[in-house]
Formats: structure tokens, sequence, C-alpha cells
């Protein structure tokens, strides 16, 4: 018996229930949370999934790149418990190679929802934790060349059974981190964000029907997926491509090719990565999953930014990648640096369609996740800290303005950590905080600049690791825009002499008097340079974001007007 059509006002508001659900859980998360990458970065996400694991709707303020691994969780979920799957169960998992992760700093929780003994679907979480063990504090050094060395493997286990927390299985994982309370804190708000979306489910279920709720995930995913196939059937039919090149894997390759050839015919297009360079030893490597999540990002972003982010628009598009290739990797490769590899798996995209969508597309970000780890005793009380952040940088100029500077972009929308909130939890010094000048690709619209930190541990000795891309390799422009400012890491006397540094740095020890200097790349201009207004040019000069040898190079004779 075919079903009634579902109520279009109704079933906006049933939609805008099921969001205010996931962004209840996001905002638990981060008010919870004991580490700064949560309650200030928000590096996390919530979501729902149906009972075949399909994802429905994500939180609003949720990370692109985590789409594809909440997906991945409840398919490895279904697979591996079927029928064993019970009320009051929490899962956990982190293992990009069993368990449907990306890397394992970023642990997954699903507990699921049921109506009597019929499973409806599943509320979920992910969390980037600052550490979880292996051979590197806080888990992002480039250099490790297996994933056993990047950190504790979680597989698919219940870490509540029947609502009873299996304290076993919890102080196994904890024993295996560094920062016992921090992890253990950042757990328990996971938990408690499932346990709250839960009990809001309920609510849905009590109010609306287990057979309609199911009917209203068949209708999202579906009119989702209708939605991104009517926005590709706009784009002409063809066959555009695109390489870029990636700086290194940390250890012993340089200039990784990603290849690209996008073929669109009605409403099916296909991103065929054929050509891209082997899986490398370095920690560099995407899982399939993290190569969908950034395709699903790249198309949303050009051709329909509202679609939400679930199984409709991942089913909208096809990909063909090599298993055993840098975007499609096998076990037991390394893969804790995925989002720098996701950052210019986004750029390739947008340089594929640069000519048939110039007004869409941006020039080449700073393409990278640059991320820094501080690590050492506090001396005020003798305890282990771990900082981690990854920075933000230059996001590219666009066909009618120039891009945003200091910002993180595309696959992650994570913040900045504010200096008072480093300064607080942390025994260091933040002795800068400033946009790198000349950072910015020239153009008609500038690309937008880099940030520079430098920092400087107090009154104790640090370990700094840091990994940057796009310092070899500037950011491009497009449509005749100059290339962005490239990223580096230095370390600078109280002598004033400064030490230039690799972009994979791990290990280097920093005394009181030093400090390190962070620079995370610009991004390309958009048009060519001697468009730009005088009205701009006027600013820029005015700006202090640019020296006068700069722009006399970049504009000539108007930067003097």
């Amino acid at each position: 018996m075919s079903q009634a059509p579902i109520d279009p006002i109704l079933l906006e508001i049933t939609w805008n229930g099921l969001k205010s659900i996931t962004d209840d859980c996001f905002v638990t998360i981060m008010r919870s949370a004991f580490s700064t990458n949560i309650k200030e970065r928000h590096d996390h996400s919530a979501a729902i999934a149906d009972a075949q694991g399909r994802l429905i709707v994500q939180a609003e303020r949720a990370l692109p790149i985590h789409l594809a691994s909440m997906t991945g969780l409840m398919g490895y979920i279904l697979k591996q418990y079927g029928d064993e799957i019970e009320p009051g169960d929490v899962f956990v998992a982190n293992d990009p190679h069993v368990a449907g992760g990306t890397h394992l700093p970023d642990i997954n929780m699903a507990m699921p929802i049921f109506d009597g003994d019929r499973l409806l679907g599943f509320v979920a979480n992910i969390v980037h934790h600052a550490d979880v063990g292996g051979a590197a504090v806080g888990s992002m050094s480039g250099g490790l060349d297996e994933i056993y060395k990047e950190g504790l493997r979680i597989p698919i286990v219940k870490l509540y059974r029947k609502g009873e927390l299996q304290d076993d299985i919890m102080r196994f994982m904890l024993l295996n981190m560094r920062l016992e309370e921090e992890r253990r804190g950042d757990l328990n708000a996971q938990i408690a964000a499932c346990k709250l979306g839960i009990s809001r489910m309920g609510d849905m279920v009590e109010k609306y029907g287990s057979d309609y709720l199911e009917q209203v995930f068949g209708e999202i995913i579906s009119r989702s997926a209708l939605r991104m196939r009517t926005a590709i059937s706009k784009l002409p039919d063809g066959v555009y491509e695109f390489e870029d090149v990636m700086d290194d894997d940390g250890i012993d390759q340089e200039d990784i090719r990603i290849v690209l050839s996008v073929k669109k015919t009605g409403e099916q297009i296909i991103f065929d990565f054929t050509g891209t360079d082997d899986q490398v030893p370095g920690n560099f490597n995407l899982t399939l999953n993290a190569t969908q999540s950034s395709v699903c990002y790249a198309l949303k972003a050009l051709l329909d930014p509202d679609i939400p982010n679930n199984q409709g628009t991942v089913d909208a598009f096809e990909i063909v990648v090599a298993p055993g290739s840098f975007l499609n990797c096998l076990a037991p490769a390394a893969v804790a640096l995925r989002a720098n590899t996701c950052q210019r798996v986004v750029d390739v995209i947008f340089g594929a369609f640069a000519d048939i969508m110039p007004d869409e597309i941006i020039g080449a970000a700073n393409g990278a996740n640059t991320s820094a780890v501080f690590t050492g005793i506090n001396p005020t009380n003798n305890q282990r800290y771990v900082y981690l952040e990854t920075l933000g940088g230059g996001m590219g100029a666009r066909a009618t303005k120039d891009g945003k500077d200091g910002v993180q972009v595309h696959i992650t929308n994570t913040s900045n950590l504010p200096v008072e909130a480093i300064e607080m939890e942390y025994p260091l010094r933040v002795e800068e905080y400033a946009l790198v000048e000349d950072s910015g690709g020239a153009g008609k619209y500038r690309g937008g600049m880099g940030i520079r930190r430098t920092i400087r541990p107090v009154e104790h000795e640090c370990e700094f690791s840091g990994v940057g891309e796009r310092f070899r390799h500037a950011p491009w422009g497009v449509h005749g825009g100059d290339p962005g400012g490239t990223g580096q890491f230095y370390r600078r006397g109280d002598d004033g002499k400064t030490e230039m540094l690799s972009s994979k740095t791990s290990g280097l020890r920093l005394k009181p008097t030093s400090s390190m200097v962070i620079e995370t790349p610009g991004a390309g201009g958009y048009g060519n340079p001697d468009a730009r207004s005088e009205e701009n040019l006027k600013e820029d000069a005015r700006s202090g974001k640019f020296s006068s040898d700069f722009l006399q190079k970049s504009y000539g004779t108007k930067s003097n007007d």
C-alpha cells in the first residue's frame, strides 16, 4: 500500500525539528567538553541517520569533512551488529580502515533510536580529540609511515550496552591516551550529546509516530538528491580537467599529484581521479570516504550551498579512484593529516570548474590545514599539557570581492583559538597574532591573507610539532590573478636570529629564550591586477597589509595614487 504524500508545510516543520536536535547536540558537546579544541575551536559535528545508516541531517555548524565519517560509521555498525543493536547501546569507533573513520583523532559515537523494538535510526557525533596516543603527541605530526604509529585504533565496539557503561573499554581507551582527564571529559561530552539526542528524538516519535518519521527520512534524502541532480543538469556537458600537487608527504615523496577529470552528461557527473599518485609512506593519504566528503562539499559550494548535507547529496555523483591510490588508500596507510589533502582535492575541483563557472569559482585558498602542537609540563601544576590547533589562512579572491583574511576554509569551519584562551589554558605566551604582509595574491580582487602566530613557552621548555602545506607550491590565482604567499615555520631567538624549519617539523625543543613563528599561506587573486579599482588600491595602501614594494610590483604606478 503506497503512502499518502507528505504535507510540505508539516515536512518543513519536521525537518527544522530534526535540525534543531542536531544543533542542540552540537552545542552540548561544545559546552561540556574539556579541551580548547572543542569548547573554543568547535572541531566536532553531530548528526541523525536512519535505520539503514543513511545520514539524514547534520548540525548547521558541523564540519563538511565529517559527513562521510559518520556515514561510514553507521554502515559498519549495521554490518557488524545487525540484530544485536539494542536500546541504550552507545557505539564508539575511530579507525579509518575497519570502522569508517577518516583519521584516528576523530572519535565517532552513535546511539540507536528505538520505538519499542523498532530501530528508527541513530543519533551520532564526532569529536577531534587533541591526543589519542601513538608515537607523536597530538596525533597530528608528520613523518609517521603507518597507522599503528598514529594512535589508538578503535574498531566498532559498544561503550554502553543497554544503558550500562562498559568501564573496562573506557579504561582501556584512556590508558592509551596522554591526557586522561581531558579525554574523559571530551568523551563524556559526546555521550551526553547522544543521550540528549535520543531524548529529543523520543519526543519526535511521540508527536509524529514512527511511520511518519521514516517517510520523512526518505523524503529528505530523495529531495536532496533531486535538488543536487537538477543543479548538475544545468552545467554544460563536457569533460573538465585539472591537476595540482601537494608539497611532500613528510618522509620521502615530493610533488604528490592529484589528477582530476570531471565528466558531465545530463544529470550524471563523474569525478575521475585516474592518474593520481599511489598512496604515500607519509600520513597525508585519504580513505575513500574522505575523498567523498571533499567532492560533496565542493559540489554543494559551487551549485547550491543550501542543499542539506546528507546521503542524498552523496548519491548524486560518482567517484572513480583506484584502490591503493593517494585518494583511496589501503591499510595500513597513515592518514592523520588527511585534512590537508581534502583541502587540495577541493582546490582541484574548483580548478576544473574555473572556465565554466567563472562567477562561482574563487582563487586557490591556503590549501592547507596548518597544524601546530605544543606539549610540555606546566610549571604551575606539574601536569602535562597538549595545545593543538589547526590555523586558518587566506581565502581565495572571488569574482566580486577580495578573499577573506585569516580564516578556516572549505571542508573545515573551525575557529582560530583566541589568544586569551591559549594563555589562560597553557603556559604559553602569544607574542604576535597578525596577518602576514603581502600574502594575498594580487588581482582585480586580491586573495586573502595568511596568519602569523608567534608563541613562546613561559618558564619551561616544551616541544613543538607542526605540519604545513603550500609551503613550496603557492596557492594559484584564477582568470589572471596572481598566486598567494606560501607558509613557513621558523624559530626566533632573543638575539633576533631566526632558524628556518621544515614544513613537517616534529619534536623541536623550544626554550623560554626562543619563540616559534607560524605563518600560514595566503590565497590566490581573481582577475588581472591591472583591473583593480583605484578605490581598492588606495585602501590597500592605507591598510598596512601590503608593502610598497609589493604594491609597486603587483599594480605598477597605480599603487602611488
